[in-house]
């Protein structure tokens, strides 16, 4: 018996440890199999051998890697490539490591962002466009798959810590509520923190931010706040908390503030360092931009500046009050951007206060895209104005002009400095097909191992090739499994064969280019493209865009002896322009572009999408309920629709927000103001109609309406807005003009206080009620059957466009 119990005890004995057995370590499997167990186990402790599970660690010498990413900065704005704007902390990370003059991106934000932490082209990961604009094919249906592992995801499971701070601008538009899902949220792609926001905008001054997936309002109380200094802040506060736990564990932090993209929103004192700069005006600063770049080296010394498309006025045409509002626009922009780049300086010295700079790996990227047109050509107030189709008077932008910058504005320039700053490329952003839109300027960084420092790199590259750049960097191989899901393969190629090598050959040798129809294809040397048939910056309809297909011209340069693409050679080499045009669609089919389609506004309605709200006509909300998206919020334009409110009004008179969407640039908001009920709709900050009940409401509990009655007839059409206290008509007003489109971008649903801007001056956010809010509720009509129809074209009213230049 004894015997048999002592064989038994061995026999378990030799089964744990079995159990423990080494697995064979597979590196290119993440995450990593568990550590094996070396120790020993038997029947009693004292009889065992112990061995905690070795934690995950990075391989000796691994670098730190601090990824910066601008927004909407063309090729020659900043100081550090010929630009205006003095970058002093990018021309020394500059002198401090190398600079490329061929790096290249896709045109517009979410699709770079995706390339960027990928290493994968913007349709293989599903961002042939950005979130907002998404549509129902596997290239642009923006939902990023789990085949293709970000360089968070890979870093964090080889032992590095990942933290992202500012801007993402991938997580698609319907799933970014509270109500998830959060699988394509930071948090959840490999970066053990985020603090930022998801949009591709939001407010300088009261951000719609996250820290992780919960909402926050750090502005509140501190009028000094700006959200690029707050990011520097919490990436600094994040540097110095790592180093001072765990030194030895090598970080990846992703810094991308969202500046200089809209709004342009720059402290007053940084605006001021710009005063007359550019009293010259967009054409003369080509001129000396060009100049300086190739007094610099940035830009061969036989390159060509490309002429002012027709379609942008030159800057003499302007009147002179014209001329000292457009300059102004300017400097309000290049505060921005210095400002940007102060507070990128202050991450930058942190990492030398900490002792890390010299292994830290530095990839400064200047811009998603080219600079932004979307400014019209006049610039825009009010940024919302250019999504809805909706024109600015010149009276409104002089109105505002003294503001230009501040809190009271969402401002963003005009299409002539946006082609300014892209000197010396043809166009600008969205303009996949040509080098305005997708050429920006890459500084990188990385002392212990970049010692052919200050120099010039003319290698071509593209954004998807910054992943394997890394990872050769840190020695870690592309993973073949990522949990459990087989990846496809990185597209890019590694950078760092460039850095102590000037002269070495271009390994990336073909990269495809496409953006809302724009298309183009690079191959050994030459560019294919088409010509540019809509304009980024046109409002209008999609009636007029041309057929996606036959409808666009297509331009040939040699762009390895035309650096600016300033010879179109179609003419001359028509079997050249064949063959590269046969080798975008072999791209365009590998890689998922097809189908092509070059709808703009139309994508931006939200039915064609995913929703959390289609179907639904009751919406029942309680007090606290707040920083609810647009996406995820009744759509209340271009119908009938009512608000209702259970309320107990305090003794001393209502005052606070019930329910508002939105704020100063548009949006509506049912409220309590000194005992009144009133409804306020704005229509992005160009038209206003406040309707107030004619008595106060008095002490007690009370259900209060707000119903309105849309006129029909097609979009943005007025309506009469009526309100009442339990079922008793207390006041009524007419709403001349509804919001056609969408809702302030950088707006959201609150319920019994009002975060963000407030929809009237009248008040002070967070103007939380006072009193009791039971629930609200919201019952929406059908949609005008008209403006149904119009909203796959998105044509702006003529009578809107009447009333508004009255």
């Amino acid at each position: 018996m004894l015997k048999r119990h002592l064989a038994t005890a061995t026999a378990f004995s030799l089964g744990l440890n079995a159990l423990m057995a080494p697995i064979a370590f597979a590196e290119n499997i993440l995450p990593h199999p568990p550590p094996v167990f070396k120790g020993k186990i038997e029947l009693r402790a004292k009889d065992s051998t112990p061995d905690f599970p070795k934690p995950l660690t990075a391989k000796p010498g691994s670098p730190n890697v601090l990824m910066i990413l601008i927004d909407d900065e063309g090729f020659g704005a900043s100081s550090a490539f010929g630009g205006p704007v003095s970058t002093p902390n990018l021309d020394k990370l500059k002198a401090e490591g190398v600079a490329y003059n061929q790096f290249h991106t896709t045109a517009l934000s979410s699709p770079t962002r995706a390339a960027l932490i990928t290493g994968r082209n913007h349709h293989s990961v599903h961002t042939g466009v950005i979130t907002e604009a998404a549509t129902g094919f596997p290239g642009y249906d923006t939902l990023m798959n789990f085949e293709t592992a970000t360089i968070g995801e890979i870093l964090k499971d080889n032992g590095y810590s990942t933290a992202w701070f500012g801007k993402n601008h991938n997580v698609p538009d319907w799933q970014t509520s509270q109500a998830g899902p959060f699988d394509l949220w930071p948090t959840s792609l490999g970066f053990e923190h985020f603090y930022g926001f998801l949009g591709g905008e939001t407010n300088q001054w009261t951000p719609i931010l996250f820290n992780g997936t919960v909402p926050i309002e750090p502005y509140m109380g501190n009028p000094d706040y700006h959200l690029t200094t707050d990011l520097a802040d919490q990436a600094i506060a994040h540097i110095q908390l790592q180093q001072a736990l765990d030194p030895s564990k090598p970080f990846l932090v992703y810094f991308a503030p969202g500046a200089t993209h809209a709004p342009h929103h720059a402290p007053p004192e940084w605006i001021a360092k710009f005063k007359g700069q550019f009293d010259h005006g967009w054409d003369k600063q080509r001129e000396i931009t060009f100049v300086k770049q190739k007094e610099m080296g940035i830009i061969p010394a036989d390159a060509v500046l490309t002429p002012r498309p027709s379609q942008i006025q030159a800057w003499d045409s302007a009147t002179p009050e014209q001329q000292k509002m457009y300059a102004h626009m300017m400097e309000v922009y290049a505060g921005f951007l210095a400002h940007t780049d102060y507070n990128v300086g202050r991450v930058l010295d942190q990492l030398e206060k900490s002792g890390v700079k010299d292994n830290t790996l530095v990839i400064h990227i200047s811009g998603d895209n080219g600079a932004s047109g979307e400014g019209t050509l006049q610039g825009s107030f009010n940024e919302a104005n250019f999504f809805n189709g909706i024109p600015e008077p010149q009276a409104l932008l002089e109105k505002y002009i003294d503001r230009w910058g501040s809190n009271y504005t969402y401002p963003h320039y005009p299409v002539g400095w946006a082609w300014a700053m892209d000197t010396p490329f043809q166009w600008v952003k969205q303009v996949a097909s040509h080098y305005g839109g997708t050429r920006n300027g890459l500084v990188i960084s990385w002392p212990a191992k970049i010692k052919d420092v200050g120099t010039i790199r003319s290698q071509w590259h593209h954004v998807i090739d910054i992943v394997p750049t890394i990872l050769e960097a840190a020695g870690i191989p592309q993973p073949d499994i990522v949990n459990g899901v087989k990846q496809k393969p990185i597209e890019g190629v590694s950078m760092v064969y460039t850095f102590n090598d000037a002269k070495a050959l271009s390994r990336h040798t073909t990269q495809y280019f496409e953006m809302l129809g724009n298309r183009g294809i690079y191959h050994e040397g030459w560019v294919a493209c088409t010509t540019p048939a809509s304009l980024p910056w046109e409002i209008g309809s999609s009636k007029t865009d041309p057929e996606v297909i036959s409808g666009y011209k297509w331009e040939l340069y040699h762009v390895d002896m035309d650096f600016s693409e300033a010879v179109n050679m179609a003419d001359k080499y028509p079997e050249k322009l064949k063959e590269l045009q046969n080798l975008f669609y072999a791209e365009a089919k590998k890689y998922n572009v097809l189908p092509m389609d070059n709808s703009k506004f139309a994508r931006l309605n939200p039915m064609i999408r995913p929703s959390l709200t289609r179907g639904r006509d009751t919406f029942t909300y309680y007090a606290g309920m707040n920083r609810i998206p647009n996406g995820a919020s009744p759509d209340v334009l271009n119908r009938s629709f009512s608000i209702t409110a259970d309320v107990v009004i305090p003794q001393n008179g209502g005052n606070g927000m019930l329910i508002t969407q939105g704020g100063r640039f548009g949006g509506y908001g049912l409220y309590m103001l000194n005992g009144k009920l009133v409804y306020t709709f704005n229509m992005d900050g160009i038209y206003s109609a406040d309707i107030v009940s004619t008595d106060n409401v008095p002490a007690g509990r009370h259900t209060v309406t707000m119903d309105f009655k849309y006129n029909g007839g097609g979009i943005a059409k007025g309506g009469t807005a009526t309100l009442l206290v339990d079922g008793a008509q207390v006041g009524q007003g007419i709403v001349a003009l509804t919001t056609p489109v969408t809702i302030a971008l950088d707006s959201t649903l609150d319920i019994g206080m009002d975060t963000g801007t407030g929809i009237s001056e009248t008040y002070t956010v967070p103007f939380r009620f006072n009193g009791t809010l039971e629930q609200v509720t919201i019952k929406l009509q059908p949609i005008d059957p008209v403006a149904e129809e119009e909203l796959g074209i998105v044509k702006p009213a003529a009578e809107m466009k009447k009333k508004i230049s009255d």
